[in-house]
């Protein structure tokens, strides 16, 4: 077994096709306090397939507006640029990755990735946080499992076979197959296209995320993370659910009603928003 050097991965990742333009622009702004939302609206409308799956979106429970949103210009009013932007974002990046999987199943990885994200957001309505970074934090928090199967396939397939025979957990396999788990490889595509740095922060720490990131993005999609497969929206009996950590979720300080309402939304929306978003 030899480690993939993380110049190869840094490598790969910028040898993958580009994101549509317009996403690669709304990423850019998500840290900046003033945005040409004209313009951006405009581009978002030329791209049908991106506008299509934003509108139908808008109009899903996913908001439960009370009247149908029929132009990207009027999501954008009802809903607000940033909701809209993290929505074509969502979008863009899914239909990137669309047709590879490698050793991983792809469908499952984009249903269980855009459970978490719904449950992500949830959290943060409920700790008063921003919903629509931590959709995408949660939308991509395993993205760097899903480049280092597609780009290393025979090596990443080694490292899932050791993780079900030795029952060692995804990351440590990773890390003795390869030299590098996903969540550092989520780091790397996530700066490279961009992100805020919390958005990383929340990538590269989602499975044990750091004193100074208690009660903020990271934390909150490790908790999500865990949901989902608590909830079992996958039906898969083999998935483990992940070690939460006491502190992590002490610090969310979560009522018990709150603590239902995340369940019972997130499990309302999955299956409309995978109608809707999953390839």
């Amino acid at each position: 077994m030899s480690a993939v050097p993380i110049e190869d991965v840094v490598r790969d990742i910028r040898e993958l096709p580009a994101l549509p333009s317009v996403v690669l622009e709304l990423i850019e702004t998500f840290d900046k306090p003033e945005v040409d939302i004209a313009t951006l609206a405009d581009k978002i409308s030329r791209d049908q397939a991106l506008a299509a799956k934003t509108l139908r979106l808008a109009n899903s429970s996913f908001y439960g507006l009370s009247a149908k949103v029929k132009t990207v210009n009027q999501a954008i009013v009802v809903l607000g640029f940033d909701s809209v932007r993290a929505l074509v974002s969502a979008g863009g990046i899914i239909d990137h990755f669309q047709g590879g999987g490698g050793p991983v199943d792809a469908t499952l990885f984009w249903r269980h990735a855009i459970a978490t994200a719904l449950c992500s957001r949830h959290l943060a309505r409920a700790t008063r946080q921003n919903q629509d970074h931590a959709f995408i934090a949660g939308l991509l928090h395993d993205i760097g499992e899903l480049v280092l199967a597609t780009r290393f396939s025979a090596p990443y397939q080694q490292a899932l076979d050791l993780a079900a025979r030795s029952d060692c957990g995804l990351l440590k396999a990773e890390q003795e197959v390869l030299g590098i788990d996903h969540q550092r490889v989520g780091l790397v595509l996530a700066q490279a296209w961009r992100f805020p740095d919390m958005i990383g922060r929340a990538i590269a720490h989602h499975h044990a995320p750091q004193h100074e990131d208690l009660g903020r993005l990271p934390a909150i999609v490790h908790v999500a993370d865990a949901i989902v497969d608590a909830l079992d929206l996958l039906g898969n009996e083999s998935t483990l659910v992940p070690q939460l950590q006491d502190n992590v979720w002490d610090s969310l300080a979560l009522e018990p009603a709150q603590l239902r309402a995340v369940f019972r939304d997130t499990e309302l929306q999955f299956e409309e928003a995978c109608q809707i978003l999953a390839p």
